[in-house]
This record gives structure tokens, sequence and C-alpha cells, in this order.
């Protein structure tokens, strides 16, 4: 059995979250910069087996598409054209970002490190991921 990734794809930033290999538990794996996440994964995949990415879905509070789902779409091609044999599946992604923010502060983390977009960014792709995960169980 291979992991989950989740992914919480924006312009700037991607976050990164996976399971460990039996699927029970999700934890953030890194934020990388938009441009180098392809190359990212290629070496990620190199040494670790992964049966299904799945992707944060931006929708708008009426369920439809928000202003960022046109690259998100793309990325995901991109995603299918380099790793035909991984199944990608969406997740609907609203909150995760204040509910990442949230987490955060609760945890303690310092405010400077609070302000940290890319601490924000992995730990939205984590919230994905344990949203996903507790769907596919029910």
């Amino acid at each position: 059995m291979g992991r989950i990734m989740a992914i919480d794809y924006g312009t700037k930033r991607v976050g990164i979250a996976v399971t460990d290999p039996n699927q029970i538990i999700s934890t953030g794996l890194d934020t990388v910069h938009a441009k180098d996440i392809i190359e990212y994964l290629k070496k990620y995949f190199q040494s670790e087996q992964v049966d299904c990415i799945v992707v944060g879905e931006p929708k708008q509070m009426n369920a439809t598409d928000s202003e960022v789902a046109v690259h998100v779409n793309q990325f995901v091609k991109q995603l299918g054209k380099h790793f035909p044999a991984i199944p990608i599946k969406r997740h609907d992604e609203r909150f995760t970002s204040k509910m990442a923010q949230q987490a955060i502060l609760m945890s303690g983390v310092k405010k400077k490190d609070r302000q940290n977009k890319e601490l924000v960014d992995m730990t939205s792709a984590i919230i994905i991921l344990q949203s996903f995960m507790e769907s596919k169980n029910q």
C-alpha cells in the first residue's frame, strides 16, 4: 500500500501533505514554489509509492468554481500528463486556509511564525487530506 498525497495548489506556492504508507496518519510534507512542483514530485515519486493524489478544488460559497480554479485545472492536467499511472482526485477546499490559520493559532505558534504563508499552505494541504480520508471512510 502506498501513500495518499494532498496538494493545495496556488499560483505562487503549493502546500503538500502525505499519509503514512498505511494511509492512517496525515502529515505536512513541504511547501514548494509553483514553478518547481512537477520536478519536486518526480523526485519524491522515485523514493515513495503514492497510490493517489488529491488536489484541493477551489469553490466559492455557492459551489461554483473560484477564480483560481482555472489554474488548478491546468495543474491537474499537468499532473495527469506527467504521472498517468497515479489516480488524481479532487476535493473541496473551501475554508481550508481559514481552518489552517486557526489550527496554527491554537497550536501556540509565535505570531511571526503564524504569518508564514508557507506554513498555512502546508497546513491547508493537511486539512484537505484529512477531509478526503474522512469522506473516503464514510
